[in-house]
């Protein structure tokens, strides 16, 4: 099932970092090592999982793929689980996007490896993909055709150097396409022209921003396409990459065939045969609604982008901080209230952080976020701005935020003023759920101390905290002298009581 050799747990060691790829037709671990800066492959897994096949219509697992994937997932979290979560970046894909069970099977995948999963969208798998290719390829400053056809989706992506510059998620796949139009492995000259058009009609809408025209250099990553690569040349068909006329060559011969279980081509490994015919029929779509001639392969793909991302982070690049920026730009944030809210909403954290086991990175990072977006929806409307800006932040396309990171921003703006609505925190990840309420606490703090908007210095204020009692304390005097703040401060007390949390001040 899988194509890595069985070796021993992976030290625990600074430098070293992992990713896991849980896609639709494979699994893929991959592990890093830091040397000199330079990241360095020590490991690979990859198992043929078939996860999109196993997905049924009501939209849950059959018990086969359930069972298949939890039997990986438990391999992989063999070798990871001396690794601490912020070195191991595990995400899923289009199946997992698409599963429906009220998160049992996440939860079930989550305890077999070991270490948290990340459900991402379609264009935020468009984005690391890219990441990975790119950094196998030549420094230039040409314009890149990137595309990956992975089991249920395929990314098509415009870029420029290490920079994604348009990114779409087409809902086809080798999977998918293989089940739709090549069921029980039959395949004729009439199913195959009718998956292609099938595949051009789904890149339509996007066809003038991909074509030919648009880019210098077409290439191809996943396994699918490395597989097409490899018959190509193993065939004659091709010295270097994937040809048009390779491509045309080869839906000839599965035609031929007529079943994939008589496919005989060489270079075509066994677990890749059931759904090869659909990833060639993806890829011809491609070809020819783009106006391919020629296509590079990678050996990179999503895997090698997440660790580099993680490298980043290590050495303290983080994209989600270009992101943050490009957001308070476009939605004209007053940038220096913004800076207050944060400045005083960093002095909370630092005080509660031990007793309300706020001590992990990401929390600073998205309390600083949430202080400098909340006012976002100001863009909108000045009435119930807070709520234009909440859904901003969960439907917007965030580059390097998985989904689950932009419902505790939307969280949290939502709720940083007016009603605490304590339903806003139910719709988050249980293990999320509780930091994120008392993140909003110190956000909803923070703003009401700078609702007057002015640059006039604030008291330093002391704040305490032990479950679901929070007290701040002020300079002797201070309050009396600022009776409208006073009075905020005892209305927040008012809201904060509907939620089950006691304010106390003085």
């Amino acid at each position: 099932m899988n194509d890595a050799q069985t070796t021993p747990n992976i030290p625990n060691t600074p430098e070293t970092v992992a990713a896991v790829d849980l896609g639709s037709n494979s699994f893929h671990m991959i592990v890093g090592k830091l040397d000199n800066k330079q990241l360095v492959i020590v490991d690979r897994l990859r198992d043929a999982v078939r996860l999109g096949g196993g997905l049924l219509p009501d939209k849950t697992l059959s018990s086969e793929a359930w069972e298949r994937a939890l039997e990986s997932l438990s391999r992989m979290g063999q070798r990871l689980r001396t690794l601490p979560h912020h070195d191991v970046r595990a995400v899923g894909t289009n199946t997992m996007r698409q599963i429906r069970d009220g998160g049992a099977f996440l939860k079930a995948a989550e305890d077999a490896l070991g270490h948290p999963i990340e459900i991402i969208g379609g264009r935020e798998e468009a984005r690391l993909v890219y990441l990975g290719v790119a950094h196998g390829l030549a420094a230039g400053s040409e314009t890149r055709l990137v595309v990956d056809i992975g089991g249920g989706s395929t990314e098509v992506i415009l870029g420029e150097g290490l920079e994604a510059r348009e990114r779409e998620s087409l809902f086809m796949g080798c999977v998918s396409m293989t089940n739709r139009f090549f069921a029980g492995g039959k395949i004729s000259d009439e199913a195959m022209e009718r998956a292609v058009l099938a595949g051009r009609v789904e890149l339509r809408p996007v066809r003038r921003m991909f074509h030919a025209n648009q880019w210098q250099t077409a290439v191809g990553s996943s396994g699918t396409i490395k597989a097409i690569e490899r018959v190509a040349i193993a065939n004659g068909w091709s010295n270097e990459g994937i040809t048009r006329s390779a491509l045309k060559k080869l839906r000839r011969a599965l035609v031929a065939a007529g079943h994939i279980d008589n496919v005989k081509l060489e270079g075509l490994a066994d677990d890749r045969r059931p759904v090869f015919a659909g990833g060639v029929a993806v890829l011809s779509a491609v070809f020819k609604a783009l106006d391919i001639e020629l296509m590079l392969v990678s050996d990179l793909a999503l895997r090698e982008g997440l660790l580099y991302e993680l490298v980043g982070h290590i050495q303290h690049i983080d994209i989600r901080d270009s992101t943050i920026q490009a957001v308070m730009q476009r939605f004209g944030v007053d940038k220096k209230q913004a800076t207050r809210v944060e400045t005083t909403a960093r002095a909370l954290l630092r005080q509660v952080q031990d007793n309300w086991e706020l001590t992990d990175p990401e929390h600073n990072l998205m309390l600083n976020w949430a202080s400098r977006l909340h006012e976002i929806g100001l863009v909108i409307s000045h009435n119930s701005f807070h709520k234009h800006g909440a859904y901003i932040l969960a439907n917007a396309d965030l580059p390097g935020f998985t989904r689950p990171q932009q419902a505790v921003l939307a969280a949290l703006v939502r709720v940083h003023r007016r009603r605490f609505v304590d339903a806003e925190f139910a719709k988050l990840p249980r293990q999320i759920a509780e930091c994120t309420k008392r993140l909003a606490v110190l956000l909803r703090l923070s703003a009401l101390m700078h609702r007057g908007r002015g640059g006039s210095h604030k008291p330093p204020m002391k704040i305490s905290a032990s479950n679901l009692e929070v007290r701040v304390d002020f300079p002797d005097g201070w309050l009396s002298e600022h009776p409208l703040t006073e009075a905020e401060i005892a209305r927040e007390a008012e809201y904060l009581a509907t939620a089950g949390m006691t304010l106390k001040y003085a």
